[in-house]
């Protein structure tokens, strides 16, 4: 049984666009265009999938062969857009979601963990094989296991390279094809939400990438003329950026909004994500879309949790103000500033805890307005700078479980760039693939850290006096380097750590108006203590953290 399927693409100040696709041998069939810029046509087709694309006159009135902008698949053999007609209406696939009554945690609970699809999934450091949705289902244990319960996914959209980390799209509704079929990135994300796992999709609207078939039917429509905003620091032009300044007055409508509104709908209500990081809102620099679409996005989702999370370098904490546009944002400076301390460059103590609290810094107050990491994507793993440091083996990883500690105390979210729980030392290659070595996991080292990790997550998960954004420094020892604090809630569930930045052992030191009497346990190993006089007495060895908890019941 056959159906109409409606076909349409906006493009108002092109003259003419005709249909070519597989259903009609690539001959082509005129559009007709209406009063509001749309050219259309309805095609009578059976169920299956089928091929096609627009063949456009361009402004200059050269013909040109383009891909639907809202296609879902592209074939990656082809370069063609792929449509499936089932039942007389297109879809994505035929999946059928099995955990959506699934509870999912707060934002003030997550624990992030940012993953490239192509390298965490391989077996080894060497395979040129795997890198797709389905081997990440085989791993997904393993984040269970280490107590992950939000993975933040970098770009899936179509890009050009054979390689590349997704960041200039070309499609940004259909999904990368070397990472598999749509069937089962939603079987991957199905099976986080059965894990109680939170999926947050790192996604584009600052620019594409110039193969965008936007970016071919009428540049000037949906981009800056000069294709970069006016304010644009040349080393930060990495596409064509979306003009959300521009408004089109005889159609009523603003093209970059609603294109990139359409985007967030889709990827909210056909893959069920629950949080999205938008990318490079600096060089975006429209706070009134950001309000639009980040509102919009909640709308969408309706009452399952959702999290906007902006990355603006240099930050700014206008970003998560009262009214402000975003829920969190990255908070690059506590990377710099714990790098720099964690290699021994300086120690300023201000500069630390100014990082820990980001309230210092004028952020306000709360759990998840801030997202605290020791690396990402674009920044050199921690091992990495050490050794270049000349800084190696127990020394490094002492110092790599200093900086675990005080990623998941400090106030805000942690996030946990892959392979960084276990000791990974590679550096930041965009160009270059780079698996996840796992075979470091049968070293003694690389798997202390990995339970030092799981035993501090834990840690966080289990005490709310880390899930509040409360904290407070109550010793400071700048000539000996060491400092302590205390994360607590109104209940008074308390956890406390005491740091010492130096290479010095300290026998017996002593740690003065401790938040209270009585027996703590020491988190990472076990230990209770017991604290009278307010005062901690306590073996402190060089460049470590000492984690002590007490929950009330």
């Amino acid at each position: 049984m056959s159906h109409f399927i409606e076909f349409k693409l906006l493009a108002p100040r092109n003259a003419a666009v005709c249909l070519i696709g597989s259903f009609s041998d690539w001959e082509e069939i005129p559009l007709e265009k209406d009063n509001c810029g749309y050219f259309r046509t309805q095609i009578e087709l059976e169920d299956g999938r089928y091929s096609y694309k627009f063949r456009v006159q361009s402004l200059e009135g050269e013909w040109i062969e383009v891909n639907d902008p809202y296609i879902t698949e592209i074939d990656g053999a082809t370069g063609n857009g792929i449509l499936t007609i089932q039942q007389g209406q297109r879809i994505v696939d035929d999946y059928v979601w099995q955990y959506d009554d699934r509870p999912l945690p707060a934002n003030e609970n997550l624990i992030i963990y940012e993953l490239l699809i192509p390298d965490f999934s391989k077996e080894r450091e060497s395979d040129r094989t795997g890198g797709q949705y389905q081997d990440i289902l085989a791993k997904l244990d393993y984040l269970s296991e280490l107590g992950i319960n939000a993975i933040e996914l970098m770009p899936l959209n179509e890009a050009p390279g054979e390689y590349a980390w997704g960041y200039t799209p070309s499609y940004f509704f259909a999904t990368q094809p070397r990472y598999g079929p749509s069937k089962d990135l939603k079987r991957l994300i199905d099976e986080c939400h059965g894990r109680g796992m939170r999926v947050i999709l790192d996604q584009l609207c600052n620019h594409s990438a110039e193969e965008s078939p936007l970016f071919q039917i009428d540049r000037e429509f949906w981009y800056y003329k000069d294709f970069h905003h006016p304010d644009a620091d040349p080393s930060d032009r990495w596409g064509p950026e979306f003009n959300y300044e521009y408004y089109d007055e005889a159609l009523d409508l603003r093209p970059a909004w609603a294109f990139m509104g359409d985007v967030v709908r889709f990827w909210i209500e056909e893959y069920h994500i629950d949080g999205i990081r938008f990318d490079a809102l600096k060089q975006l620099d429209n706070y009134d879309f950001l309000y639009w679409v980040t509102e919009k996005a909640k709308q969408i989702a309706g009452d399952k949790p959702f999290y906007n999370i902006g990355e603006y370098i240099p930050e700014t904490p206008d970003l998560v103000s009262p009214n402000g546009p975003m829920d969190g944002c990255w908070h690059d400076s506590f990377h710099h500033c714990m790098q720099a301390h964690l290699v021994g460059e300086r120690f300023d103590l201000e500069e630390v805890k100014n990082a820990l609290d980001a309230r210092r810094q004028n952020y306000p107050e709360g759990a998840s307005k801030v997202v605290n990491y020791l690396t990402n994507h674009d920044r050199d793993r921690l091992l990495a700078d050490l050794g270049n440091h000349q800084i190696f083996d127990d020394a490094a990883f002492r110092r790599a479980k200093l900086g675990a500690v005080l990623l998941l105390t400090a106030s805000g979210l942690p996030l946990i760039w892959m392979g960084e729980e276990f000791g990974m030392d590679t550096r930041s290659t965009p160009n270059e693939p780079q698996n996840l070595k796992w075979s470091l996991l049968e070293n003694d080292r690389n798997r202390q850290l990995f339970a030092h990790y799981q035993q501090l997550i834990a840690l966080r998960t289990q005490n709310p006096a880390l899930q509040t954004g409360k904290i407070e420094f109550f010793h400071e020892n700048p000539e000996s380097r060491v400092f302590a604090y205390t994360c607590w809630n109104e209940e008074g569930s308390r956890v406390v750590v005491v740091a010492n930045f130096s290479d010095r052992f300290l026998a017996g030191y002593a740690v003065d108006d401790f938040p209270a009497d009585g027996t703590w346990k020491e988190w990472t190993r076990g230990d209770r203590i017991q604290v009278s006089d307010r005062q901690l007495l306590l073996d402190l060895g060089e460049y470590e953290a000492q984690v002590f908890s007490f929950k009330a019941t």
